[in-house]
């Protein structure tokens, strides 16, 4: 997508200054995860653009949505789309870490999402800037998924996208941490190619598990329904 703001259709985010530009990625699990009618607070690990908070602050009357950064640029631009936003009384974004955001903080979120970086070992030659935002040295799956289990309410959901390689190895540290998939949902490009991410969605208590296969184009720019049902509050083209 391009470096220029992004018009959705019911805010703009700008993003000439985050390394990690708005994909799909971001904007699926904020279309895709389930918001609870009665919610209260929800915390976005990572947020980037401030993207996902965005669509959340959209879907929910949460008076309390939380955002972490650790990148100052990154930081700063998702400040500035929370402000520039509709719902800038309720979008507040720390810049900091989570291992040092847990360590300050007692407050519990009923909903904990995260587009967490997971390229171990590729796209070295990046910027620093950038591979902050795309490798988990920063911040490892056992480290979000323990930092999770410290800001989660009792009853609370928690949400990744990651790639669907790494699933396995994520639901086994997720139930290390005493958190249980309720949905996983994996897509492909095409309905010809290997499947690429998994959306998961975990319960601090076992759960019945509910899973889906989708694509999201037959071909270029020609979305499958699925997708369009999935994104259509948020793309101006849908």
């Amino acid at each position: 997508m391009s470096h220029k703001g992004f018009q959705f259709k019911e805010f703009k985010v700008e993003q000439d200054r985050c390394a990690m530009k708005i994909g799909t990625d971001g904007v699926l699990l904020g279309a895709w995860v389930d918001v609870p009618e009665h919610i209260n607070s929800i915390l976005d690990i990572g947020t980037g653009t401030g993207i996902i908070a965005l669509q959340l602050a959209q879907r929910s009357d949460a008076e309390v949505i939380d955002a972490l950064e650790i990148e100052p640029q990154a930081f700063e631009q998702a400040v500035e789309n929370f402000e520039n936003s509709q719902w800038a009384d309720r979008l507040y974004c720390y810049h900091a870490s989570l291992q040092e955001f847990v360590s300050e903080i007692d407050d519990k979120y009923d909903l904990v999402i995260s587009n967490p970086p997971y390229f171990n070992d590729t796209f070295k030659e990046l910027d620093k800037q950038r591979a902050i935002a795309r490798h988990t040295e920063e911040l490892t799956f056992k480290e979000l998924l323990e930092g999770v289990t410290k800001v989660l309410a009792t009853d609370g959901t928690a949400a990744f996208i990651i790639p669907y390689k790494e699933e396995i190895g994520f639901l086994e540290l997720a139930q290390n941490t005493n958190l249980f998939p309720s949905k996983i949902s994996r897509y492909r490009g095409n309905i010809n190619s290997e499947l690429k991410r998994s959306l998961i969605q975990l319960k601090t208590k076992p759960h019945t598990l509910v899973q889906e296969e989708f694509f999201l184009e037959h071909s270029r720019h020609e979305y499958s329904d699925h997708y369009k049902s999935l994104v259509k509050d948020f793309y101006l083209k849908l």
